[in-house]
């Protein structure tokens, strides 16, 4: 993020100041603190459609505000030295149409160095004059991320962490907001929460979490355990703000061994994982705290603003889930308004992690996966018969491998669900294949398309490959003996490299071809999508990968052959060259290969995976 977009996001973020801030700011007033009025010096008017002034104002604002504006701007601060020794007042006059002074526009700039001489020109009640929106020098060090500027700042006026700017919000709860976790940390050890109240409080709290600073928010929590339970203006709590965080939340809640080593010599290197590991911590303290309230206030704290557990499953978050409930396993029963279990909601939305979870629930899974909807009477394999939400499909690439999924998906809750619901019908008299089928037809139609597009572009590489191995097999490099016929370098180790080499490119050039045409004369129908045409797609994408390497390395031998007397310099830029070309064909198509191989895995992902939960 550049600096200007830094300021202007912080501006926007923080433009909803009380209108008594803005009155003030109008009459050329310092926002109030501790019953305090300061005054600040007049602003250089220029904007003469906006405020009416004199030539000689507007000739001021040119020759002077301008250029220390433009000088703040680039952290050039012998020029605004020069400004400023001329005119000392100079550094309190606003030079923006938002009445902010040039240490607002230097810090917002992220200029240390111009900051640092500026500060020493300015005494302490100077640090906190507000711009327009309210925001003081430091609300802008806090969105800028700059611990270095916010230190100076604070070191000359200690009372700025707890000035408020637009939006009534203290700099640690603008740094928060901004994500800088480091600025939050430092802020944290500066500011007065004894003159927060307590919504401010519980707002920064989610703030943080929001942000993902985990260890601060463990921080305030075992400084104010009733943060468990608060809820904010609009009734969110930190565990529904967790419940849908799904890759926030680590399997353990401390680093393994070789983390934790690594992590005490270069502590960004595994800063990521040890901000999961604080969040798993976060979440199982926020829980111990919740499932002490009555059962009444229990129940009302899961459903409201939403439904906990199963906004949990329906991003995926099984982490937060196990957590949950290792230690209060009737949670497993739950319902939603529909009546569907989290399995159901799990198995709509197609999260494996969490599904695998009832494979260890003994003859317990037998009576949840029996629950039907209240109103539609669909059951679990009515739910996997309808189509995937759109960003669960796109985990693969191609139609033919999402419908291959889907399939999958379905075959795997018909092994589980009553016998009698294979053919139960819903209140539309739909079962669920035949509802399946309808739902899946776009998609089957897709698939086959995708599929058969894929295979023509292949196999067409294949074919020319095939082709020219096939040609260079009788034009031996080097030519051959005119008394023998034999080959002139047949006794070199290159010359064995290039006829293995080119015997692999032609012979699995050949299987590719053979494969990709198996693939365009399928039926496609719906099982086969399930193994077949995946394993096809898979094979002929390594036999095609395996003669473009083996193709490859027989000309990089053939030149290594013809050019072996040559300078060592070309030879070397052969084997680059080569190894350039194989290594783009690996990084451009290594994807879908790697999709493909893990389509026909799929049906292993389905299997009991111990979670951790009643461990």
């Amino acid at each position: 993020m550049s600096n200007l977009e830094s300021h202007t996001k912080y501006e926007a973020a923080t433009m909803g100041s009380q209108s008594e801030i803005l009155e003030n700011l109008e009459n050329g007033k310092h926002a109030r603190q501790e019953d305090t009025w300061v005054d600040i010096a007049r602003p250089l008017r220029y904007a003469r459609d906006q405020i009416s002034c004199d030539d000689r104002q507007r000739d001021k604002y040119l020759t002077i505000g301008v250029p220390l504006y433009q000088a703040a701007m680039k952290g050039d601060w012998k020029a605004a030295k020069a400004i400023i020794d001329h005119q000392e007042d100079i550094v309190t006059a606003t030079i923006t149409n938002n009445l902010e002074i040039a240490l607002h526009i230097a810090v917002a700039t992220k200029h240390k160095g111009f900051v640092r001489h500026l500060v020493r020109r300015m005494n302490s009640d100077d640090l906190a004059l507000q711009n327009r929106h309210g925001n003081t020098a430091l609300g802008f060090a806090a969105a800028s991320g700059i611990i270095e500027i916010a230190e100076m700042l604070i070191d000359k006026n200690p009372n700025l962490p707890m000035i408020r700017g637009g939006g009534e919000m203290t700099p640690i709860h603008v740094a928060a907001l901004f994500g800088h976790g480091e600025m939050v940390k430092y802020l944290y050890k500066k500011t007065d929460f004894s003159k927060l109240s307590h919504l401010e409080f519980i707002n920064l709290f989610l703030s943080i979490i929001s942000a993902d600073i985990y260890d601060v928010a463990l921080r305030m929590l075992k400084d104010k355990e009733e943060l468990a339970t608060s809820r904010s203006c609009t009734g969110e709590t930190a565990l529904h703000l967790m419940a849908r965080k799904p890759f926030a939340i680590a399997h353990k809640k401390q680093l393994n061994l070789f983390q934790s080593a690594v992590n005490s010599i270069f502590k960004e290197l595994f800063r990521g994982a040890q901000m999961q590991t604080f969040a798993h911590q976060l979440v199982e303290e926020l829980w111990k705290s919740v499932v002490q309230l009555p059962v009444r206030k229990l129940s009302e704290f899961l459903g409201s603003p939403s439904r906990l557990l199963f906004d949990a499953a329906e991003s995926g978050n099984v982490e937060f889930l196990v957590i949950l409930i290792r230690s209060y396993p009737d949670l497993i029963w739950k319902v939603d308004d529909k009546n569907r279990s989290l399995f159901h909601v799990a198995a709509l939305n197609r999260h494996e992690s969490i599904f695998d979870i009832i494979y260890e629930l003994g003859a317990i899974k037998d009576l949840i996966v029996a629950y039907k909807e209240d109103t539609s009477k669909n059951n679990l394999l009515h739910l996997v018969a309808h189509l995937a939400p759109p960003n669960r499909l796109q985990v693969v690439s191609g139609a033919a491998l999402q419908m291959q999924r889907e399939i999958l998906w379905f075959k795997a809750v018909e092994k589980i669900v009553p016998r009698s619901y294979i053919k139960a019908i819903n209140i539309d008299g739909e079962v669920a294949h035949d509802l399946f089928t309808k739902e899946h037809n776009k998609l089957r139609k897709e698939g086959e398309r995708w599929m058969k597009e894929t295979a023509t572009s292949c196999m067409l590489v294949a074919t020319l490959i095939a082709t020219v191995v096939f040609a260079s097999a009788f034009t031996v490099p080097g030519g051959s003996e005119e008394a023998t016929g034999f080959p002139k370098f047949r006794k070199k180790f290159w010359f064995d490299m290039f006829i293995l080499s080119n015997s692999v490119a032609l012979f699995s050039s050949i299987i590719s071809v053979v494969i990709f045409l198996s693939i365009l004369t399928s039926r496609y129908a719906e099982d086969d999508f399930r193994t077949k045409l995946p394993s096809k797609l898979m094979f002929g994408l390594l036999a095609l990968f395996v003669s473009i390497i083996s193709m490859v390395l027989a000309f990089t031998a053939t030149m290594i052959l013809i050019r072996y007397e040559e300078p060592k310099y070309s030879l070397l830029l052969i084997v680059c060259l080569a190894s350039l070309t194989a290594l783009s064909f690996v990084t451009l198509h290594i994807h879908l290969w790697f999709d493909t191989l893990r389509s026909c895995l799929f049906k292993f992902l389905f299997q009991r995976r111990k979670s951790g939960m009643f461990a």
